[in-house]
């Protein structure tokens, strides 16, 4: 058929219809191959984009972390002025008020004993008899003496008497009359000194007695009946008949260290405690001080006065005596902020722009925990708490905000098993 015909019977020829097919199908691909490539594009822009962000947030996120950690946090604290003294606690040992070795002065033999140790004895309560036969026949001869001097005292007055009647008369001397008065004056002077050797002998027996010279308790006795007492030797306490000692009040005798002698003064309250009476406490005061430095010891004794109205104390106990002592007008600091450099000790303050100094410091007492600062440091100064060994003079640090406290109602966290 003819191409005429074709076109009169409205068929399109084969070639013609596979040409436009294949044109239009280039079509179609390049028009999606278009639309592909965008979307390509796109995405990659949209990668890319995303990757440009990301790295621009993790130079970021980089940059703070590093100037975060580069920066040197520390925790401050402010220096304390105690409003409260320390209590110093020293060893001491009970003493009786009065406390005394009751001894012999005359020499002879016990013939009895009426209290034993325990006793408690009143002022002049009988404790011992002493058998003395020497001081009783020295007695009776003193007695005699007296009476021959007595005897010899009247003849030599009834003479001088006589005398004096004859020079009167002019019948003898001057000189003989005088021999006469200095015969009497000789005689009353053997009278009084017989009389004195009668009282000394009376003094001394009287002594055979022994008696209490103050109210206490006999704490030893070191004599039986026949014992041989010997005077001379019994003005020792290891010679001593008895011992006797006033318990109430008691005295505690302790030593206070020099950084602390003038803190103590007469008047203080103190407290005693003793190991073997747990959970009891007495209550006294310092009596006085000896106000001197002891210069071997370098301590200061003080006495304590301690009441013990119901006898609970012994004498000879050892105890703690604990001294409230008063508050001291100097600052204090913990231990942990304290810098040991070679110039010295040091201590790292901040100031308001949080740099740091290095302030030199004189320390005084060392209670613990604490240690006093006598020069250096002022109230306001604002110290590091446990400064490492790099922190130098200029370093600008962080203040590490303070933790908060504690809730004492909030229930307390259990460890894991």
């Amino acid at each position: 058929m003819t191409e005429q015909r074709h076109s009169a019977l409205a068929i399109h020829p084969i070639a013609v219809e596979e040409g436009e097919g294949e044109l239009l199908r280039r079509r179609q691909i390049v028009k999606r191959t278009r639309w592909l490539v965008v979307i390509v594009l796109v995405l990659l822009a949209l990668g890319a984009a995303r990757t440009v962000f990301v790295r621009i947030a993790n130079a970021r996120a980089l940059e703070a972390g590093t100037s975060e950690r580069a920066k040197l946090y520390v925790q401050t604290a402010l220096p304390r002025t105690p409003t409260a003294g320390q209590t110093l606690a020293l060893p001491g040992t009970l003493q009786g008020f009065v406390q005394s070795p009751i001894s012999a002065r005359a020499s002879g033999y016990l013939k009895r004993w009426t209290k034993d140790i325990g006793s408690r004895v009143e002022k002049g309560e009988l404790l011992a008899e002493i058998e003395t036969p020497e001081i009783d026949q020295q007695l009776s001869q003193a007695v005699a003496a007296r009476a021959q001097a007595a005897s010899g005292l009247a003849l030599a007055q009834s003479t001088a008497e006589r005398w004096e009647n004859l020079r009167k008369k002019d019948v003898v001397s001057q000189q003989d009359l005088d021999e006469r008065r200095s015969a009497v004056a000789q005689a009353t002077s053997n009278v009084a000194a017989a009389d004195a050797n009668v009282q000394r002998l009376k003094q001394t027996e009287g002594f055979k007695r022994i008696v209490a010279p103050f109210a206490g308790v006999i704490t030893r006795r070191n004599v039986d009946v026949g014992d041989l007492i010997d005077a001379g030797a019994g003005g020792g306490a290891g010679r001593a008949l008895f011992m006797l000692a006033q318990t109430d009040p008691l005295r505690v005798y302790i030593n206070v260290p020099q950084a602390y002698a003038q803190l103590v003064k007469a008047g203080q309250p103190v407290v005693v405690t003793q190991a073997e009476l747990r959970g009891q406490s007495f209550k006294g005061e310092v009596a006085r001080t000896s106000g001197a430095i002891d210069a071997t010891t370098r301590m200061m004794q003080v006495e304590v006065s301690l009441p013990n109205r119901d006898g609970a104390l012994l004498p000879g106990a050892y105890v703690q005596v604990s001294l409230p002592l008063a508050a001291a007008r100097t600052i204090t600091v913990p231990a942990n902020a304290l810098l040991f450099r070679a110039e010295g000790t040091r201590i790292a303050v901040v100031d308001a722009q949080g740099r740091i100094g290095l302030r030199p410091v004189t320390l005084g007492r060392n209670y613990g925990e604490n240690v006093e600062v006598i020069d250096g440091l002022g109230t306001n100064d604002r110290m590091v708490l446990n400064p490492s060994d790099s922190l130098a003079e200029g370093d600008v640090v962080t203040v590490a905000p303070d933790a908060p406290p504690a809730d004492p109602k909030a229930p307390a966290k259990k460890e894991p098993a």
